[in-house]
């Protein structure tokens, strides 16, 4: 494993290696901007002197996705957040998406690093979270951990934004299967108004569907997954990426978008991104931990390549 100090906007870059698995995590949100096996590429790559794009790999802590208006009650008092999504009004994918994170541990094939939310208006609460990525023959683990330093019980949520791709096919050529059973419907600034149950090919991706033919920016639950598998993409030729995600993470937001740059000008690309609860969730409540003073709250998923 080697890291160099770098004029990055992401900062120093973590490489990590095993075997034929690579993988570099920037300084910048904890990113996971490259990961390959074989040469493959498995998450879409973005170039070092590049910002994240579409919030590619970053981690989202203490909430992923949106909070209405920003605002959330605390105790019948309103907690008014930053408006990071200014289009829509919201804030967006919690509060260390350009925060730096430190260096905490570190050998050949894995990473771990750090970073603290400080209490600040909307949040006041204290968290020391880590991140850690570690190498497998077949693929990456991530391992979570989030410990409340405040003097009262914090409400946690976390998710991560993976594109997920097997870089030497076309993302159109791509099939997308994802085990959930609902959706969350939404309204024109992507709030969720209700879970709903999954209903006809355009939002029903258990069977599998084209990548071609998606268009979303939608959460899902009601994951049944098989030895914790919760979403597939497939190549023609059979080789698959899986997406794992443990039991803190029942949810999971399906993104294309038309735009991603590329080598070669913009293209489609998904991010399949594991949470532990969904859009909205300071509002609604669902999914979120709540973590008493002095505890710790420690969540994982991964991806596996099979070729």
């Amino acid at each position: 494993m080697t890291a160099t100090t770098s004029t990055s906007p992401t900062g120093e870059q973590f490489v990590i290696t095993l075997g034929a698995a690579r993988a570099t995590i920037t300084e910048l949100a904890a990113a996971l901007r490259e990961f390959s096996i074989g040469g493959v590429d498995l998450t879409e790559p973005y170039p070092e002197q590049s910002t994240p794009p579409f919030a590619n790999g970053i981690v989202l802590m203490p909430w992923p996705n949106r909070i209405e208006d920003a605002v959330w009650q605390l105790d019948g008092t309103p907690q008014q957040l930053a408006i990071t999504e200014p289009d829509k009004n919201n804030a967006l994918h919690g509060l260390l998406r350009y925060t730096a994170y430190r260096l905490i541990e570190r050998d050949e094939s894995s990473v771990t690093l750090g970073a603290i939310v400080f209490p600040q208006h909307g949040y006041p609460f204290h968290l020391d979270t880590t991140v850690r990525y570690e190498l497998v023959e077949d693929g990456l683990n991530v391992t979570h951990q989030v410990r409340n330093v405040s003097a009262a019980k914090a409400p946690v949520a976390i998710g991560t934004h993976p594109f997920l791709t097997i870089g030497d096919v076309p993302s159109e050529d791509l099939q997308l299967t994802v085990y959930a059973a609902t959706r969350f419907e939404v309204d024109a600034r992507l709030n969720p108004i209700r879970e709903i149950d999954v209903d006809g090919p355009n939002y029903d991706l258990r069977p599998g569907r084209p990548v071609k033919d998606l268009q979303l920016d939608d959460a899902f639950g009601g994951l049944i997954t098989v030895d914790g598998v919760s979403a597939v993409l497939r190549a023609p030729d059979g080789r698959e990426v899986r997406l794992l995600q443990d039991d803190n993470h029942p949810f999971v937001q399906v993104f294309t978008t038309r735009d991603f740059p590329k080598k070669g000008g913009k293209g489609l690309a998904v991010a399949v991104e594991p949470m532990t609860a969904p859009p909205n969730a300071f509002n609604s409540g669902i999914g979120v931990r709540w973590i008493e003073p002095g505890d710790s709250w420690t969540v994982a998923w991964g991806i596996r390549y099979s070729a």
